[in-house]
Order: C-alpha cells, then sequence, then structure tokens
C-alpha cells in the first residue's frame, strides 16, 4: 500500500489514503468498525440474507407439515392389518369348517402370532368379546428408542404454547381412546360381511385404527375378528425422522448466512465505498471552502457490475473535473479577450476628452464604434459557445441524407464566393450517404469552414467542397488555394479565440468557430483535422499551395 501522500487535499477512497482530514478519518473508522459485513448500516445486506433464508425455511416447513412420510406409514399400517385382520380369521374358519365341534377359541388365538404393535380381539355373533391378545416380542419400527429429539421438542413446545392462547375459550378433546371400545365399533361395522375400518384420535392427537372382519362359516357369521393399532410408533418414527431434518436445517441455516454474509460484504462494502465517495463529494459542494477532490474506489479489477460501476462513476468523476477545468479556462480566456477592447474603448474614450479637432474626434469615435461591434460579436460568439454543450445533449439526433445537406449549403456558399472572385467547386457523389445526427448543427461546421476557406481567398483562387465514403466513415473535405497555415498554427487552430488573421480583418472574427466545429463533430463521434496542400508529400518543406480541413464523421 502506498504510504506517499499526493496532492494536497486528494481524498481517495479504497485502499490508499493521503493528505487525511476530519472527514476522511471519520470514513476510515467506520470502514475499520464494520467487519465482514454491517447489518445494521447495510440494508442491502439485511435483504440478501432474509431473502436467502426466506426460501429455505419454505422448504423445511413444507417438508415438515406435509407429513407425506406418515401418511405412507399409516397407510402401510392399515394395509397390513387388513390382511393380517382376515388371515386370523381364515384361521378360525378352516378350524370350524369340517363340523360342529368343540373349538377353544382362546387357545386359537393364543397360538397365533400377531405384530407387537397390534391387538386382537374376537367377538362372538352377539357382539360379546371371546378372547383377546396383545402382540409381543421385540419387533419394531424404531432402530434406536433413545435418540434424543431436542429440536423437535423445542419447536413442539413453542406451538403448544402458541396454541394454548390461541384456544382459550375453545372446546377442547378431553376423550380417552379404549382399545375395546374402538374394536366394539369396528365389530358393529364387520357384522354385515365386509372387511371394515375404523380410525379414532385421543386428546393427545394420536390416531387409533382398528379393522374388523366377520368369520364366516357355510355363510353364516359366526363371529369377528378385530385388530386394534394405535400411530405411537409411526408417530416416534416421524418424530425421529422431522429431528434429522431440523438437524440439516440447522446447518444448512449456519451455512446460508455465512454464504450470505460473504456475498453480502463483496456487494455492500464496495457500494458503501462509492456511496461515501458520492456523498463525500456531494457534503464538499455545500462547504465553499472545500478545496479537496473526491476520488472513487478503484474497483476496476472486479469481473463484474460493481466494477463497470466503479470505471463509469471514476470516468464521471474525472468527466466532471475536466469540465469543471474546462469552464475555468473558458472564463479565463473571455476575461482576456474581453479586456482586449476593452482597453481599447478606454483608452479611446479618454482621449476624446483632450482631444479639439474633429477629425482626430471622428478616428476615435471610429475605434470606439470598432471595439463596441468586436465586444457584440465576441459576446454573442460566446454565448453561443457556452450553450453548445448543453444543447448538444437536448436536442434529438434523426437520420438525415448528408450529400444533399452539403449541397444545399454549397449552393448558397457559392454566391458569396463569386461576389468575391473566388471559384467555387463542387465535387459530391451522386448516390446519398445517410448519417445519423444533428443535421442543423454539422451544417454549422460545414458553414464555418467554407466561410473559412473563402475569407483567406483573393480573387481568382478557388475553395472546392468534395466528399467520400470510406468503409464506415465519410469524409467532407473542404480545400483552398489560399496562403495556406502556418506549421505552428497547425495545432492550435482549433483552440479557443486562436485567430490567424491578416491585419485587415483584426477584430472581425472572435477565434470560436473552429473550436466550436471540433466541439460538434467530436460530439458525433468524429474526427477534424487540418494540414497544407503541397505540391508532393516527399518535400514537407516546400511553401504550400493552400489549406485543407477534413472531417471524418461514422456512418
Amino acid at each position: 500500500m502506498s504510504t506517499k501522500a499526493g496532492k494536497s487535499g486528494d481524498v481517495l477512497l479504497g485502499e490508499d489514503w493521503v493528505s487525511p482530514d476530519s472527514t476522511v478519518e471519520r470514513l476510515k473508522e467506520r470502514r475499520a468498525g464494520r467487519g465482514i459485513v454491517t447489518l445494521k448500516g447495510s440494508p442491502l445486506a439485511r435483504k440478501i440474507i432474509i431473502f436467502n433464508l426466506l426460501a429455505l425455511v419454505v422448504l423445511v416447513v413444507g417438508v415438515l407439515f406435509m407429513n407425506p412420510f406418515r401418511d405412507s406409514l399409516a397407510l402401510q399400517r392399515q394395509q397390513g392389518m387388513v390382511r393380517q385382520v382376515e388371515l386370523i380369521s381364515e384361521i378360525y374358519e378352516s378350524k370350524l369348517l369340517p363340523g360342529p365341534q368343540s373349538l377353544d377359541i382362546r387357545e386359537t388365538l393364543a397360538s397365533i402370532q400377531i405384530d407387537p404393535w397390534f391387538e386382537a380381539f374376537v367377538f362372538d355373533p352377539t357382539g360379546q368379546i371371546i378372547a383377546s391378545k396383545v402382540g409381543q416380542g421385540s419387533e419394531t419400527l424404531l432402530t434406536d428408542r433413545d435418540q434424543p429429539t431436542f429440536l423437535t421438542d423445542f419447536l413442539e413446545n413453542v406451538w403448544n404454547v402458541v396454541t394454548y392462547f390461541l384456544r382459550q375459550g375453545q372446546a377442547t378433546r378431553t376423550e380417552t381412546i379404549d382399545a375395546a371400545q374402538l374394536a366394539s365399533s369396528a365389530y358393529a361395522a364387520a357384522r354385515v360381511g365386509k372387511t371394515a375400518l375404523e380410525t379414532a384420535r385421543d386428546r393427545e392427537g394420536s390416531m387409533f385404527f382398528a379393522t374388523g372382519t366377520p368369520i364366516t362359516v357355510s355363510g353364516e357369521i359366526v363371529g369377528v375378528v378385530v385388530l386394534v393399532s394405535s400411530s405411537v410408533e409411526i408417530d416416534r418414527l416421524v418424530r425421529y425422522e422431522r429431528e434429522q431434518i431440523l438437524q440439516m436445517f440447522v446447518i444448512a441455516l449456519v451455512l446460508s448466512i455465512a454464504l450470505s454474509l460473504m456475498l453480502a460484504s463483496t456487494i455492500s462494502n464496495p457500494l458503501s465505498d462509492l456511496a461515501a465517495a458520492a456523498e463525500l463529494g456531494r457534503e464538499r459542494d455545500t462547504r465553499r471552502n472545500a478545496t479537496n477532490r473526491v476520488r472513487i474506489p478503484d474497483l476496476a479489477a472486479r469481473p463484474d457490475e460493481i466494477g463497470r460501476l466503479s470505471v463509469a462513476m471514476t470516468g464521471m468523476v474525472a468527466a466532471l473535473y475536466d469540465r469543471i477545468d474546462a469552464n475555468e479556462q473558458f472564463a479565463a480566456d473571455v476575461a482576456h479577450e474581453i479586456k482586449n477592447p476593452l482597453a481599447s474603448l478606454r483608452s479611446a474614450v479618454g482621449s476624446l476628452r483632450f482631444v479639439k479637432k474633429d477629425e482626430q474626434r471622428e478616428k476615435l469615435l471610429d475605434v470606439v464604434e470598432h471595439d463596441v461591434r468586436r465586444l457584440d460579436r465576441l459576446v454573442s460568439d460566446i454565448s453561443n459557445a457556452s450553450r453548445l454543450d448543453s444543447e448538444l445533449v437536448k436536442e434529438e439526433e434523426e437520420e438525415f441524407n448528408l450529400i444533399k445537406t452539403l449541397a444545399n449549403l454549397c449552393q448558397y456558399l457559392s454566391k458569396q464566393a463569386g461576389e468575391k472572385g473566388v471559384d467555387f467547386i463542387i465535387d459530391l457523389p451522386s448516390e446519398p450517404i445517410t448519417i445519423h445526427g444533428l443535421e442543423a448543427r454539422l451544417a454549422q461546421v460545414f458553414v464555418n469552414l467554407v466561410t473559412n476557406a473563402i475569407s483567406f481567398c483573393e480573387g481568382g483562387d478557388a475553395v472546392r467542397v468534395w466528399a467520400r465514403r470510406r468503409e464506415n466513415r465519410v469524409l467532407v473535405v473542404v480545400e483552398d488555394t489560399g496562403p495556406g497555415i502556418p506549421e505552428q498554427a497547425l495545432t492550435k487552430v482549433f483552440k479557443r479565440f486562436y485567430s490567424e488573421r491578416p491585419q485587415a480583418e483584426f477584430g472581425k472574427h472572435s477565434g470560436l468557430g473552429l473550436a466550436i466545429s471540433k466541439q460538434i463533430v467530436e460530439a458525433h463521434g468524429g474526427v477534424i483535422w487540418a494540414e497544407n496542400i503541397r505540391p508532393t508529400a516527399a518535400d514537407p518543406a516546400s511553401a504550400p499551395l493552400g489549406a485543407r480541413f477534413v472531417v471524418g464523421l461514422p456512418v
């Protein structure tokens, strides 16, 4: 990191800080204290984290409450109960089928193996329970009954507290489910001759299933077998599955927050620096005594929109400072140009007080009149030049035929050349060349170039205007056979207030015409330059045969 102090008053945001002041120190402290990302001061970071977590939370909530796993287990339980109760019924029917014989219902039921989570009942035709049996064994759906469920318990406690307040004043379920009662309900449904399914829910929310099927001998119902099972085992399995989902959710939540913070830091921190730089510029704009320059953080190395924004803001700030410098230079040039006629005017007016001869007074009045006209012309040109930038931005560009525009201008300007005895040659292509731009402003450019060429020509000289298309550009050239342009002036002719005129035309030109022309051409994405016409390019020291101005515009 560079520690060398830069220009006095410069403020650098980003990695390099020079010439610190109170504002810079405040910004440095704020930047150093925010860490990875400051959620309190970064609404963008908060939005990124919230939006990333919202989808995750919705997904987990949907998985937990849609219960597709529990529904599948409950369906499997019911199907297993139906198969087993029908199997028990067939066992009784097979033993009763040979004929009347003594059958020990209880002994037979005791000999049948029943799943450990089932309870079996055998009813006689009158609805009395003859025998019952509870399934025994170690078989279970759960592989680990001692597995803790901290997260599930916590959420259930929270939910119970919420539902407690929501259900105040409402009737609550108080009944308990008795297996024998539920079996009796299934018996009543199965005595019609079909397998019946009954379900019930206790006050704890647990489901109970009952399946009954008749025992028939020779088409006569001699009893009913009923299996009863609760969903406790299923609920416990679902509970453990939810616990695992919640554990993965917590891990994903922590990871999502960490990644969101990293993402937010790569976005919000650079944007905060850019915003701080912009705010710093705004604050200093309100302080008249503030002379520090504001520089945008250099984030051009980032291959994203923030890098592009940094480059754009840097270019914008540079353009603003260039405009400020240009305005200051323009003001200085204007002051210098106005001082000359004012000084001459002040001298002439002061001399009028002491002149006694009418002849001398007339000469001084001529000087005053000349200086006033010069000032008027200068002020008008300065006003047009100062409004040019804003007018170029406000005006709407349109497509137009450049050749047609040049032909109309040359037809008008040829009369001016003829009055001075200057030959006017027009060499334009017959095919139209369409360009996109401001027709009136470009016409102003060509009028300036042609009138400038005519002004340097004498009787017998010639001015030639020709145009040619070159790939994606069109060249418009204005040539004359005048005295040419001094070599030292070739790089100065487009500067404001620069004029290379004969002594007889002193004060008739402001020196802004070519400068305005250059500004208009560059605003259209074109180029303009001046050169001398020489007999041969191999002899640059030879006397020029005239001057040439070339305008290149995109097509």
